[in-house]
């Protein structure tokens, strides 16, 4: 029976493995046995990562690349295949929102910042098609494989002055069925696509939307608690346990999925 969650022997790239979620991630799956390549733009915060993993006893690279950048994502992928061999897991974690990409309480959709659009669009999709497909070669070669990206509750539900983000995550989830029907039906089913979408989790991008400097709530961070059942925002540690269960044997019939790990925000209709 396919049931195993261990995770030894295999790699795993996860692109901004030096954030927030993408660091907890990627401490997740080196505890449970992978090998794994921290990419990302900021060669300080990666090398932390990495040292981080090393010193709770995993294996861990560095892998400084743009995931909108074809020539630095080629140059990762040659030195983490170089290292070990593969690439079995593929973490699509890079993304956000950008400031420009915000509209403002006293704006409207008439002030939106075209320039930003564009960026934040590129940023979560093509920052998401690129490295898949240049991750994906390998996976293909050799029949077997997981893509792993990052959705948004943004993309599930219309959310207020995040339109160009909510839009480039909505383009995610479209592409994560895609790609997972396009591998399953001319490559079999050793490669697998899903995708997981989390609720509303504290980061550096949006502190300031969900926080007051006191640490208090805003009042968009009000409204979130109130539409979350369980009344609280999530843990990065609490996303470890879905990308561990995509990522292992215990997973192999799922494919084209978005899994929510929201503490019930998709769920509620807020009656």
């Amino acid at each position: 029976m396919k049931n195993s969650f261990d995770l030894t022997g295999k790699v795993a790239v996860i692109t901004g493995g030096n954030g927030v979620l993408g660091g907890a991630m990627s401490e997740g799956l080196a505890a449970a046995g992978a090998r794994v390549g921290i990419l990302g733009r900021t060669q300080k915060t990666v090398k932390e990562q990495v040292e981080k993993i090393k010193s709770n006893g995993g294996e861990a690279i560095s892998l400084i690349a743009d995931v909108l950048d074809k020539v630095t994502l080629l140059k990762a992928r040659d030195k983490i295949t170089e290292r070990w061999g593969k690439v079995d897991i593929l973490i699509n974690s890079a993304g956000g929102n950008i400031p420009g990409a915000t509209i403002s309480p006293d704006q409207s959709f008439l002030d939106m910042d075209d320039d930003a659009l564009t960026k934040v669009v590129d940023l979560n999709f093509k920052g998401t098609f690129l490295p898949s497909k240049i991750f994906a070669e390998s996976m293909i070669t050799q029949k077997s494989g997981v893509i792993i990206n990052i959705s948004s509750m943004a993309a599930q539900q219309a959310i207020t002055r995040v339109m160009g983000y909510s839009a480039s995550k909505s383009a995610v989830d479209n592409f994560t069925r895609s790609l997972a029907i396009e591998t399953a039906l001319k490559y079999g089913d050793g490669i697998r696509v899903n995708a997981i979408a989390p609720g509303f989790f504290i980061g550096s991008q949006n502190r300031d939307l969900l926080l007051n400097s006191d640490g208090t709530l805003t009042s968009r961070g009000k409204t979130i608690i109130e539409n979350t059942p369980m009344k609280r925002f999530g843990e990065a540690e609490e996303l470890i346990g879905t990308v561990i269960w995509l990522s292992s044997d215990a997973s192999t019939f799922v494919t084209g999925t978005v899994i929510p790990v929201d503490g019930g925000f998709s769920a509620y209709s807020g009656v």
